[in-house]
């Protein structure tokens, strides 16, 4: 009997209803239907027609399990570290001629060549599934967890959200690699996940057999009821460095051409220098705070922010005025850092 409802294989066993229509079976006619083949022989005997023979052969048809899945999207998942909820997307494809229910499981990949590029060397945090209740094609609240696909109908495609948490360690260009698998179940109960689906030892000309015929994913072979793909996560981190220097403007004493020296009354110019990675991902919110040293005096009005460096690295005094001084300590928030640029923070303290 054709099933009129169906539900997820979820902790919370919300409805789920249909996502997509089935056309015509992708493996030809349904399973369990029974084909009837008549015979009917008539004759004469004598020139008089006798009653008509007749024969019927009956079979039923068997169950041809074939899916699969296929990471969505066609490229890494961009993530940045210490990022929650980050995801990656895999559509399920039932290609049965029967209703079949589809466990799901998560392979985090141990090194070797990303899905995508770059070397898988790390793994993610715990993974979680979500259906696309609404069909909406991304991952929202509205999705419901699940550990498995419940009732997908032949030709019926299913998009599933892979959930995780990426650590805060890890730095630019890491990648984790994850390896979803659905695995073929008999799909004739609802609301549980069915029996595991293996080929059929035996042919019941009466009974709905099982042939596996699906082909061969990224970890798994063919006809093992098992389909496999990859996705990646990529992350995209800054590549910060601070470099502090300073150097003398004037000491008082020494006059045009000489190099002012280091004496109490001088005036000594503090460059701090905020470089980001070739590469790297955009740093934002970036605040400076540098505490004076008990012998050094802060020049009110000094400080500069966002300036910029020669080739060489010398700091110029091209900022804009800002920051401030308060408690011995002088601070200010920098622009936007982007991959392979450098901002500064300048300003002026005498030698007591």
């Amino acid at each position: 009997m054709k099933r009129t409802s169906r539900w997820l294989g979820a902790a919370s066993s919300l409805v789920l209803v249909a996502l997509s229509a089935a056309p015509a079976f992708a493996e030809g006619t349904e399973a369990g239907t029974t084909i009837t083949n008549e015979v009917s022989v008539s004759f004469q005997v004598g020139g008089i027609t006798q009653t008509v023979e007749e024969a019927t052969d009956e079979f039923v048809v068997d169950r041809k399990v074939n899916l699969t899945v296929v990471e969505m999207g066609g490229s890494a998942t961009l993530v940045t570290p210490g990022s929650t909820s980050q995801v990656t997307i895999f559509e399920v494809t039932n290609l049965s001629n029967d209703t079949v229910d589809f466990a799901l499981s998560i392979a985090q990949q141990s090194g070797g060549a990303g899905a995508f590029s770059g070397t898988d060397n790390f793994n993610t945090g715990a993974v979680k599934y979500y259906l696309d209740t609404d069909n909406s094609g991304g991952y929202n609240s509205g999705d419901t967890e699940v550990t498995y696909l419940d009732g997908v109908e032949a030709d019926e495609s299913v998009t599933v959200f892979v959930v995780t948490d990426i650590a805060l360690a890890r730095v630019n260009g890491d990648v984790a690699t994850v390896i979803l698998s659905a695995t073929a179940h008999d799909g004739a109960d609802v609301g549980a996940l069915g029996d595991l689906l293996t080929t059929s030892a035996t042919n019941d000309v009466n009974a709905v057999d099982t042939v596996l015929a699906d082909g061969e994913g990224e970890t798994d072979g063919e006809y093992d009821g098992v389909f496999s793909a990859k996705d990646d996560y990529r992350v995209q981190a800054a590549l910060l460095s601070v470099l502090k220097t300073s150097y003398i403007v004037s000491d008082g004493i020494s006059g045009v051409g000489e190099t002012p020296k280091a004496i109490p009354g001088a005036v000594v110019r503090y460059c701090i220098a905020v470089s980001n990675g070739v590469g790297a991902q955009t740093a934002t919110d970036i605040s400076v705070s540098d505490v004076l040293p008990a012998n050094m005096a802060f020049v009110t009005g000094s400080i500069l922010l966002n300036g910029s460096v020669e080739v060489d690295g010398t700091c110029n005094a091209d900022g804009t005025t800002g920051g401030g001084f308060a408690s011995g300590t002088v601070s200010g928030a920098l622009d936007d850092v982007d991959a392979a640029a450098t901002l500064t923070l300048v300003f002026d303290a005498t030698i007591n």
